[in-house]
């Protein structure tokens, strides 16, 4: 076969691609739903189950949920399952935790080389740099600093920060119209530092797990890179292979 031969995708691989296009887009906002499959199989000019096999693949995705009897909606950070498939922080005994977030810092910075690169920037362009602890049960369990393209996220401020009942995930959608699609992880154990020991408190050179992610929105544009550091005494990093 030739390198050069044209490629041809199922129909159904076709319908989920327009669909995501009109996710992309806006059309249907997070939490939303999204038409019918019927009215979606005229709109496409397909048979239902091309539209429902497109829509099943999306959903394998968390692009898209499926709630029985009321239809499907756009994946929204509100959601707790939504949360916790980016917070894998998960304790030794009984369920994942509410948390809560402080930020201690959150400032607009220059590009360092590494954050241009990860973020697909150009080194001195700007950025928002946070820095904050999340307690579990009141105690610090995670200690992390984001940076994010300043021009996506104008306006951002510490105050908004503190007074968003959710997750970081959820304020991104809802404020600043940018949902967080998947991430790509890298981890490591580290060792506390000064600083680091006093924000989780810890002694310094307490092992830690390192966790340094770049989290994506559509079009798998980067648009979040995040180094955390986790206190592991009672947590684990939970992650379903399949």
């Amino acid at each position: 076969m030739s390198a050069t031969a044209p490629t041809f995708l199922p129909l159904y691989r076709q319908i989920r691609d327009l669909i995501l296009r009109s996710l992309e887009a806006g059309e249907w906002r997070p939490g939303a739903a999204i038409p019918s499959e019927l009215e979606l199989a005229a709109r496409f000019r397909v048979s239902q189950g091309t539209v429902r096999k497109a829509i099943a693949e999306l959903a394998g995705e968390n692009l898209l949920l499926r709630r029985q009897g009321r239809g499907t909606f756009v994946a929204t950070h509100s959601e707790l399952r939504q949360q916790f498939r980016f917070l894998r922080i998960v304790p030794d005994e009984g369920a994942p935790e509410p948390y809560e977030s402080r930020a201690s810092e959150c400032r607009r910075a220059r590009a360092s080389v590494e954050a241009a690169r990860l973020l697909e920037l150009k080194p001195g362009d700007g950025v928002v740099c946070i820095r904050r602890v999340l307690r579990f049960g009141g105690a610090p369990i995670v200690l992390e600093e984001i940076t994010l393209p300043g021009s996506m996220f104008k306006g951002l401020s510490a105050a908004k920060l503190g007074k968003h009942a959710g997750s970081i995930y959820h304020l991104y959608e809802t404020e600043f119209g940018t949902p967080m699609i998947r991430a790509d992880e890298k981890l490591r154990a580290a060792a506390a530092d000064a600083g680091a020991a006093q924000a989780l408190g810890v002694v310094a050179g307490t092992p830690l797990l390192s966790v340094e992610r770049v989290a994506f929105t559509y079009g798998d544009r980067p648009v979040e890179w995040r180094r955390g550091l986790y206190r592991t005494d009672k947590h684990y990093y939970r992650n379903v292979l399949t």
